[in-house]
């Protein structure tokens, strides 16, 4: 496992860098960057023209190079660089892409089909409404203000991908039960615990694992892309 100084997070602009070309959405991925029985987390290097008969998992999808088209048969769909998309539990689809294509796929196994039952695009434009602010008893300081806005539920509740903002925060470390790759609109955070701290920034893409965790302090406005995996209680 590729991880930064921090133990709970992952760069994964850093873990994919290097990735071997490869000709199957399946079985080609690199080695995870995160694996258990409940998720996995590989980048993938995609190379010309392949086809998908029947998706097994649940798939959030970030383009960190290149693009990605898609072909679902009634629609084409296209993700650019920097985009994000979710392929649910039983997508057929085509895929095309070119020689800088670069991925990152969340996978998460699923036994049916969540709130949409067809490719779908994170909106990063879509509008936020109020969600919970992190527990009273880990902020270090003023309750921010949070907005989130989901594109995608498993079947489970387990899996969730959409946009999130937040006014500014510090929170102590506290312990994750949850995986959640983080592509950062807006903004930066900086991440501690024990034994380092590191700042990303917009445009970075970082992965946290379940485990120990971290602290997070963000000192301005921030928006983020995500997809959690949060095990039922």
């Amino acid at each position: 496992m590729t991880q930064a100084a921090v133990g709970a997070v992952i760069d994964l602009r850093a873990y994919a860098r290097g990735t071997a070309p490869a000709h199957d959405w399946l079985t080609e991925r690199a080695a995870p960057a995160f694996a258990d029985g409940a998720a996995q987390v590989a980048a993938l290097a995609p190379r010309g023209k392949g086809r998908v008969e029947t998706l097994g998992a649940d798939e959030f999808v970030i383009v960190l190079a290149g693009r990605l088209d898609l072909d679902l048969g009634d629609r084409a769909l296209t993700v650019p660089t920097g985009a994000s998309c979710v392929l649910p539990v039983g997508s057929s689809f085509g895929w095309q892409a070119g020689e800088d294509a670069l991925l990152v796929i969340v996978s998460a196994p699923a036994d049916a089909v969540g709130t949409q039952d067809g490719p779908v695009i994170i909106d990063e434009t879509a509008p936020l409404s109020p969600s919970n602010p992190p527990l009273a008893e880990l902020l270090l300081g003023p309750t921010p203000s949070c907005r989130n806005h989901s594109d995608y539920w498993s079947a489970t509740r387990e899996f969730v991908c959409g946009t999130w903002d937040s006014t500014p925060y510090h929170r102590k470390q506290n312990p994750y039960r949850q995986i959640e790759l983080m592509h950062l609109l807006e903004g930066s955070v900086t991440f501690t615990d024990a034994h380092a701290s590191v700042t990303h920034k917009a445009g970075d893409v970082i992965l946290f694992v379940r485990g120990e965790g971290c602290a997070w302090l963000s000192e301005e406005h921030v928006k983020k892309v995500y997809a959690t995996q949060r095990p039922a209680a």
